[in-house]
């Protein structure tokens, strides 16, 4: 009995390591599929990428463009192949590689024709909702990272646009940095609302007054406007509230103290990633012309 009893023991387990030996050969063989044949000439490889790319298989596209670079790094599409990587890189949620292949671009080539969409898609790169960003739990810590993610990334928009105003990428650089300081004040109110509710009416005023200062002309602003007449409420500064009261109904006039709707009814996840972008439509550099 031991003996049969061993056997189906030994069998199994030699069933195990030739089951694994299967799927190891199967991977290795796919993965020998998508590896582009080093015998690929540079237009083939070159056209081997553009295909990828237009059939969104990001991850192979990359493998074509990085073979590309390497194979035939003075090539006539070498250039192309490193902004494409920037492009690629993103699609494929690769966001830090992203980053680094625009900045080595821009390092590299600084008068390129396409230098100006490195700087572009490096602003868009340092802030993307795939990133953790406002993560559905609240930390500290990993909230103060994200806000400079965001600050950063609204930034370097800023720094495109100023060097790249005619630039066909500026209207959607636009659209993100909007999109980035609705998002920077809507935290700001929320830290303003925690304050409120804690008796800390100080900082919450100084939160308010930083939304409506330098992140000024967003859904934000009467809110903040509406801390401030509270506060100063609460700590018996009459002027100072009813001139903030004033500027409050002069430009809200349909602002309602009762119907507004508090931040703190809120979830932070709720507060955070409002109007999510979702899957945006990134445009490609400009191809090589044939």
């Amino acid at each position: 009995m031991t003996i049969v009893h061993n056997f189906h023991k030994s069998s199994k387990r030699n069933l195990s390591i030739l089951g694994i030996f299967i799927i190891l050969f199967v991977s290795a063989c796919s993965s020998n599929e998508e590896m582009p044949d080093e015998r690929l000439i540079e237009k083939e490889l070159y056209d081997q990428a553009q295909s990828r790319l237009k059939s969104e298989s990001y991850s192979t596209a990359i493998m074509s463009l990085e073979a590309l670079e390497s194979r035939f790094p003075f090539g006539r599409y070498a250039e192309q192949a490193q902004a494409e990587l920037i492009y690629a890189y993103y699609m494929n949620a690769q966001f830090e590689a992203s980053q680094s292949a625009a900045e080595r671009f821009i390092n590299l080539h600084p008068r390129h024709s396409h230098t100006g969409y490195a700087y572009y898609m490096k602003g868009l790169a340092a802030f993307t909702d795939d990133s953790g960003l406002f993560s559905r739990y609240f930390q500290s810590d990993l909230e103060k990272r994200e806000v400079v993610m965001a600050q950063t990334s609204f930034d370097e928009l800023s720094e495109f646009i100023s060097r790249y105003p005619q630039s066909n990428y500026v209207s959607h650089a636009k659209q993100r940095m909007i999109y980035l300081k609705n998002l920077l004040a809507k935290h700001e109110m929320y830290v303003a609302d925690f304050y409120m509710q804690r008796g800390a009416y100080l900082a919450a005023i100084g939160r308010s007054k930083y939304v409506i200062e330098h992140l000024p002309n967003t859904p934000q602003t009467p809110y903040a406007l509406s801390i401030l007449v509270e506060a100063y409420d609460l700590l018996g500064y009459e002027d100072l509230k009813k001139r903030n009261l004033n500027i409050l109904t002069s430009n809200y006039p349909d602002f309602n103290f009762q119907e507004n709707e508090s931040i703190k009814t809120r979830s932070w996840t709720n507060v955070l990633t409002f109007g999510l972008l979702g899957k945006e439509d990134i445009e490609r550099p400009e191809p090589v012309t044939q």
